[in-house]
């Protein structure tokens, strides 16, 4: 193990700068307890319309479910789920909203000189699903997390009022937990990142710090985490000195399995908790790296078992990286596991754990982006010992200090690294023509120009420098949130063509989004009109700058997409927004 400890020091160096089955734990759950919790707060729901503390066991819950932009109003000890009115930020009024598949982080909010948006749109009704109904304070809540897939915040182009999600709010929500005095064990399902390349490790060393401050118990890992350099991995996920890692993983360790926990024991709340993280035979697969040693998941779990079974927990948890079929496959065969937390499913988390068919288990999902937190409450209660409620990390939650200071940190990496130190190139365009910026359409189209300036397209740059929410952390060092903010970029795939924006200094006719981010680069179009040239030239030319309104909505998608602009994809949005564009 020589060579291991130095090769980690010498990494951290530089990042610096079968058995017999045993009663399941919800056989013991009376089929008539949750028809009579349903009740109960079906009666609690008429008399005193909603509650503000801690609510709902889901596995009985009849909340309606949200939609992915659901928000409410400000923060409350848990989260007030009355209808409130909220304003839009000016974003809502037509800025184009960043892509962020990997976790774009722009935050859009009205520079000085931006228009307000409209009176009707001033305010709307927002009803939240209310949180932890009926519950009694447990004597334990798992706290269940993944899939966050890179969005460490929401994007924030739409207002972050009508988003959910982030490392912020993850934070902000836990910890009211903790401050009604509940003791809250966290675990994470894993797949931090979904991109690869530098800003994906420095992304996912964030995440990992962020994971550590609120005290993190078990981290498993997603195939996207396993695609990042082995040596980045094993300096972020290892043991430090006496700090164990909260990484773990039956199945898959990266250079040596040595170095990688298979399960953990978790003392907490007078219980005995182990937990296990295994990646299914699909996930398993999508790692092509030879650093990472891999195993079958069932031939692992086989080989763990006996020892996690020497243990003698109150509550065994399987953390699987895999489909809902092959975690249901995995619980059926090791059916001594009393939770499984699946990375499995779309959309949104379900309402309610689910019981597994043949063993006394429960699944709970985690849905995606990171928008959800599932608790789980343990009571020592025989006719009840485990409630389930999913918790959307809406704007309820208070923003924390720490985890803003970490976004900070990660922009400022981002900003040190540049655009060459995070790998990213400008490429030429598909055909070659470049980008001229906006001014050079004047000429030709003042009433266009003049229609364009009135908008928030015109100041689309300015949000990323001046941020309207979470205003101390700038964000126009971030490709991620460059790419729908600037002129000269790919929306979907964050990096800029040739002749595209490189920096505030640098390419000053490049800022906000212009007429070229929906038109194409306009080099040819203008010089043959300055020029002169054959009518068929410049036909064939004014043709290819022109945009159908039909196409025109697509267009808009590449960055307004379900992300960033929830709202635009509403029937009639489109029709709506461009009445503010119109030219």
């Amino acid at each position: 193990m020589d060579h291991l400890t130095c090769l980690l020091a010498g990494l951290r160096a530089r990042r610096s700068t079968a058995s017999p089955k045993k009663r399941g734990f919800c056989e013991s759950i009376s089929p008539w307890i949750p028809a009579s919790f349903c009740l109960y707060g079906l009666a609690l729901a008429v008399a005193a319309g909603c509650s503000d503390r801690p609510s709902a066991d889901a596995r009985v819950s009849a909340s309606r479910p949200e939609s992915a932009a659901a928000s409410g109003s400000s923060p409350s000890p848990v989260g007030n789920p009355e209808s409130v009115d909220v304003k839009p930020s000016a974003a809502e009024s037509g800025t184009a909203g960043t892509t962020t598949s990997a976790g774009g982080q722009a935050k859009t909010g009205p520079a000085s000189d931006v228009p307000p948006p409209a009176p009707a749109e001033q305010a709307k009704k927002i009803r939240r699903e209310p949180l932890f109904l009926g519950w009694p304070k447990p004597a334990l809540a798992l706290y269940i997390t993944g899939r966050q897939y890179g969005y460490i915040e929401p994007c924030g182009c739409s207002g972050l009022t009508n988003q959910k999600g982030g490392l912020v709010r993850r934070y902000g929500c836990k910890r009211q937990l903790e401050q009604q005095g509940w003791q809250v064990v966290a675990l994470d399902v894993g797949n931090q990142v979904r991109r690869f390349g530098r800003q994906a490790e420095i992304k996912f060393q964030m995440t990992a710090e962020g994971l550590k401050r609120m005290n993190y118990q078990a981290i498993g890992f997603g195939p996207d985490d396993l695609r990042l350099s082995a040596g980045e991995l094993i300096a972020i996920t290892a043991d430090e000195g006496d700090s164990s890692s909260a990484f773990l993983c039956v199945n898959a360790a990266i250079i040596d399995r040595a170095l990688m926990p298979r399960y953990r024991i978790i003392e907490a709340g007078g219980k005995k908790i182990g937990v296990t993280a295994v990646l299914g035979t699909e996930e398993l697969a999508q790692i092509t790296s030879d650093e990472i040693i891999k195993q079958p998941p069932e031939e692992a779990l086989r080989e763990v078992w006996p020892e996690l079974e020497q243990k003698a927990c109150d509550l065994y948890v399987l953390l699987a990286h895999a489909s809902i079929e092959a975690s249901t496959a995995l619980v059926q065969k090791f059916s001594q596991f009393d939770i499984v937390v699946t990375a499995g499913g779309a959309g949104e988390p379900t309402f309610e754990a689910e019981r597994i068919a043949g063993t006394g288990a429960v699944m709970v999902q985690v849905g995606t982006k990171g928008m959800y937190t599932g608790v789980i409450g343990l009571f020592d209660d025989p006719a009840q010992p485990l409630r389930y409620q999913r918790v959307p990390l809406d704007d309820r939650f208070p923003d924390s200090p720490e985890m803003l200071q970490l976004l900070a940190s990660y922009q400022d990496q981002l900003k040190a690294a540049g655009l060459e130190g995070l790998g990213i190139k400008p490429i030429p365009y598909p055909t070659d023509r470049k980008f001229v910026g906006s001014e050079a359409c004047l000429d030709c189209h003042e009433p266009e120009y003049k229609t364009w300036k009135k908008t928030t397209h015109a100041h689309a740059l300015e949000t990323l420098i001046h941020p309207g929410e979470r205003s101390e952390v700038p964000r126009h060092f971030d490709p991620e949130c460059l790419s729908c903010h600037v002129i000269g970029w790919n929306p979907q795939k964050y990096f800029p063509y040739v002749s595209g924006y490189l920096g505030v200094d640098e390419t000053p006719l490049m800022h906000h989004v212009g007429c070229e981010n929906c038109h194409g680069p306009g080099s040819a179009h203008v010089k043959v009109e300055e020029d002169g040239g054959p009518t068929e030239m410049l036909n064939k030319l004014r043709e290819e700058v022109t945009l159908p309104l039909p196409e025109a909505e697509k267009k808009c998608m590449e960055c307004h997409d379900l992300d960033n602009s929830p709202d635009f994809h509403e029937p009639g949005a489109f029709d709506r927004y461009w009445k503010k564009i119109e030219h």
